[in-house]
């Protein structure tokens, strides 16, 4: 990974910006386990930021051309503060997506015993994924959030003019690696609640063009609802279930400006070239006052798409071209 940017010497020649991919910092996170399976950003810079509305940012003001965040947990289901800030930062892409296996320990400072452990730093989805094992082993536990699960490490580390520890916290949660990068000590260890947890990060940047379908994609929308009535949610849903299109993700986010105003953040198997989804798509637009496209991309796990056969491009292009005869006067055929 190559350093941070650092100010070039003072001259009238224009200064070249490194390429430079952002992440959830500090180093030994698993956003950049993630950032690290991206082969074109192998040799750039990598830039270390506090939240994921701070990656984002990076890439629409063009200080990075893309930021890795996390979108899904196996367990937890959707990170919240990543579909919000998608939703409201326009013109940017996901044109990517990676899974990273989740792990942790238990960390604190050299000295410190579990019988001592009275507050728990972690991350919030770090926490909860960790939950059972907290309250069996430390029923009494409170809790202090942290920015990221290194960060909720390192705060153990920090002392003030006296050289008293700054944080309240007695321990952490953290990756198991961190004591690769720290003087800390390992209380206990694999205290995840699902050994088989799995976070899915996704490659954002700001680029329009869309990758050619591999059979195996994923297309990714924010969806409003055109008002609070009965049926409107089945309504959004049936121009995808109309058109054999399945969603993998489907997770509602509240718009802010009125009770029960609502927008959805869907994952739809398929490629936006793929006639079912394309078809499902001027449905939506038909249906919905505001579709945030997020991006079509290859599935991390590379498994193709399983759908029905009725619902094969060619099957769409047939029924474009029946109708097209009947508009033009040609003689009818039958379905086949």
């Amino acid at each position: 990974m190559s350093a941070p940017d650092k100010l070039a010497g003072m001259s009238d020649a224009p200064v070249e910006t490194p390429e430079s991919y952002s992440f959830l910092g500090p180093t030994g996170t698993f956003t950049e386990a993630a950032l690290a399976q991206v082969p074109q950003a192998s040799g750039k810079t990598w830039r270390p930021v506090n939240n994921v509305g701070e990656a984002l940012n990076d890439v629409v003001t063009g200080r990075s051309v893309a930021a890795m965040i996390a979108i899904e947990n196996s367990i937890e289901g959707g990170v919240s503060a990543t579909q919000d800030a998608l939703a409201t930062n326009p013109g940017l892409r996901i044109v990517g997506e990676y899974l990273v296996p989740v792990g942790f320990v238990l960390v604190a400072r050299p000295g410190t015993t579990l019988a001592e452990v009275k507050t728990v730093a972690a991350h919030p989805v770090a926490y909860a994924q960790c939950n059972a094992w907290l309250t069996a082993n430390l029923p009494s536990h409170d809790y202090v959030p942290a920015s990221s699960n290194v960060t909720a490490a390192t705060s153990l580390l920090e002392t003030d003019a006296a050289g008293r520890p700054v944080s309240p916290a007695d321990a952490a949660i953290a990756p198991p690696t961190i004591v690769d990068h720290h003087d800390l000590v390992v209380l206990a260890e694999n205290i995840i609640d699902n050994p088989n947890a799995v976070t899915r990060f996704a490659l954002v940047s700001r680029t329009r063009s869309i990758p050619e379908p591999t059979g195996a994609d994923k297309t990714s929308l924010i969806v409003e609802l055109p008002s609070d009535r009965s049926g409107t949610l089945v309504e959004m849903l049936e121009q995808f279930s109309t058109r054999g299109v399945n969603l993998s993700l489907i997770e509602s986010r509240p718009i802010g400006d009125e009770i029960g105003r609502y927008r959805f953040v869907l994952d739809a198997d398929g490629h936006v070239r793929d006639e079912r989804v394309a078809d499902a798509l001027l449905g939506l637009f038909r249906f919905s006052p505001h579709i945030i496209f997020l991006g079509s991309y290859p599935r991390a796990d590379r498994e193709p798409i399983d759908y029905d056969p009725r619902y094969a491009d060619d099957v769409f292009i047939e029924a474009r071209d029946w109708l097209r005869g009947l508009i033009g006067g040609e003689p009818e055929t039958s379905a086949q």
